[in-house]
C-alpha cells in the first residue's frame, strides 16, 4: 500500500525550516540564506510498517511581523512540523500563537516540535524547560540541528507514526 500525507513546516522567520528540509530529502546542508516566499513543496519516501509512505513537504515561508501564516496552506494537512530557533526567544512566542492558529484551521492532525540549531547550544537563549510551555507530548518534542543532522531523521520518522499509525497503514 502507498500513502501520501501532506505535512507542513512551520514557524517563525529563519527558524531553519528550509534547512530542515533540505537535510532530510537531500542529506545537505547549506550555509547560504535563503527566504522561502510563499510555499516550496518537497517529496521524500518514508518506509513504515512495511509499506511506503509519501511525504509532501510544504516548506512554508516564516511568520514574522511583517508576514502572517497564510492559514489556507494548512488544510488537508495531515501533519505539522512547529520549529523554534533555540537562540531566539522569540520564536517560542511565535510558536504558541502558531498552535492556536492550527487548532482554529484544521481539527485532525498530528504535531511535533522541533527546537532547531541544537549545534549551537551554547548560544541558546532559553532553557529547555520552557518546552513545557508548549502543552504538547514530550515524546513529540525533539531538538535538532539540520547542519548536524541531530534528531532530524527521527523527528520526521515520529510524525510518520503519528499520523500513519498501524491499523491504517495495514489496511
Amino acid at each position: 500500500m502507498r500513502l501520501s500525507k501532506k505535512i507542513c513546516m512551520v514557524g517563525a522567520f529563519a527558524v531553519g525550516k528550509t534547512s530542515l528540509v533540505r537535510r532530510f530529502v537531500d542529506s545537505i546542508f547549506s550555509e547560504k540564506y535563503h527566504t522561502t516566499i510563499g510555499v516550496k513543496i518537497d517529496k521524500r519516501q518514508v518506509e513504515l510498517h512495511e509499506n511506503s509512505v509519501q511525504l509532501i513537504l510544504w516548506d512554508i515561508e516564516g511568520v514574522d511581523i511583517f508576514t502572517d501564516l497564510n492559514a489556507s496552506y494548512l488544510r488537508g494537512a495531515s501533519g505539522i512540523i512547529l520549529v523554534i530557533d533555540g537562540t531566539r526567544p522569540a520564536t517560542l512566542d511565535t510558536a504558541k500563537e502558531l498552535i492556536s492558529l492550527i487548532e482554529n484551521t484544521i481539527s485532525d492532525y498530528r504535531i511535533v516540535v522541533l527546537f532547531n540549531k541544537h549545534d549551537l547550544e551554547q548560544e541558546w537563549a532559553m532553557p529547555a524547560a520552557l518546552t513545557d510551555s508548549l502543552n504538547i507530548d514530550k515524546d513529540s518534542i525533539f531538538f535538532t540541528s539540520a547542519k548536524t543532522g541531530e534528531n532530524v531523521e527521527e523527528a520526521f520518522q515520529h510524525l510518520t507514526e503519528l499520523i500513519c499509525p498501524p491499523e491504517v497503514v495495514d489496511k
